[in-house]
């Protein structure tokens, strides 16, 4: 005989059960793609009211819903509390897309680098170019540097901002394929913003793999990449002005490649400050299940029963005008 562990007793069967439990919940999510959620963010530079309306009679709800003070009122995103997916909108030379589907939690990198107009803002590791599109969304900033190191999501990012920007917009977009590693020694204190999506052992994709030959493969390579992204970060902060913001993000949920990347960082430097954003979590608590980090410049979304969002890592940082 099974008996239900009820909400108002303490787990009988001790913390650690009741831990794995929670574990095995969210593994099970980020296994399942019958269970992942997919965010709308709609396209302001082809705004359709139709579709608005049309999420709102299917119950959509707006991501957050006016609760952070810094989110602009040109964004909007729509979530919905099922696992339900809208269709794909395809690719057509000189149409620009209505919707960008997404992992809601990705968003909140965007978010925290509080972009404003006028500012010149680096996308460093930029493909498939998501969170290029949702900066756009945010504000028209005077240069947006889009990088990406690897030729093949080069094609993928062109396609993506040629699908979401206008034409007046492009031009103050410029995209280019160097190893992010050389980025700061090419444009030193160039930007305001910065942001570090990095390359890291995704948990979405690379747990969902019927090939165990490739899951082994990537089980090795998770090892080398806290070296590439402290090694990314260095350069981002050579790129960054005194007084300028930078955002890491990960889609991971291991320490070594988030904490401790960002410690190595704070450990490394005088002039690198972390940034609070503990707020953030509790005012977005109603959309995401937050992990405790341990820091306060740092949030960790992980998956949970209908919210099935993340895993996401963001970190916030700031560089002074002193050394």
């Amino acid at each position: 005989m099974y008996s239900e562990v009820s909400k108002d007793r303490p787990c009988v069967f001790g913390k650690m059960f009741c831990r794995k439990v929670r574990t095995t919940r969210r593994r099970d999510i980020l296994i399942s793609p019958s269970c992942w959620q997919y965010a709308i963010l709609l396209n302001r530079f082809n705004y359709s009211f139709e579709l608005e309306k049309d999420l709102h009679l299917k119950g959509y709800h707006t991501l957050f819903q006016g609760s952070l003070p810094y989110y602009p009122k040109s964004m909007k995103c729509y979530l919905s509390r099922t696992p339900d997916r809208m269709p794909s909108e395809r690719h057509q030379i000189g149409i620009l897309k209505k919707y960008y589907l997404l992992n809601a939690a990705s968003l909140l990198p965007v978010l925290a680098l509080e972009l404003r107009d006028g500012e010149k803002v680096l996308d460093l590791c930029s493909a498939p170019g998501g969170k290029s599109i949702a900066l756009l969304q945010c504000a028209y900033p005077g240069y947006l540097h889009c990088n990406e190191h690897d030729s093949l999501r080069l094609r993928w990012l062109r396609q993506t901002l040629e699908s979401f920007i206008p034409q007046p917009l492009v031009k103050v977009i410029k995209v280019s394929e160097l190893d992010g590693r050389e980025m700061g020694d090419a444009q030193p204190e160039m930007f305001d913003k910065v942001l570090v999506d990095a390359p890291c052992s995704n948990d979405r994709s690379w747990l969902f793999s019927s090939d165990s030959q490739k899951a082994a493969c990537r089980i090795s390579q998770r090892r080398n990449l806290p070296v590439l992204q402290v090694e990314l970060l260095r350069s981002a902060i050579k790129a960054l002005r005194p007084g300028g913001l930078l955002v890491y993000s990960t889609c991971t949920l291991s320490k070594a490649e988030n904490q401790d990347v960002i410690s190595e960082i704070l450990n490394s430097y005088t002039n690198i400050m972390p940034v609070d954003i503990k707020e953030m979590a509790r005012t977005c608590s109603q959309d995401f299940t937050f992990a405790p980090t341990g820091q306060e410049c740092g949030l960790l979304v992980i998956p949970d029963k209908g919210k099935a969002w993340g895993p996401m890592y963001v970190a916030k940082l700031k560089k002074s005008w002193t050394t």
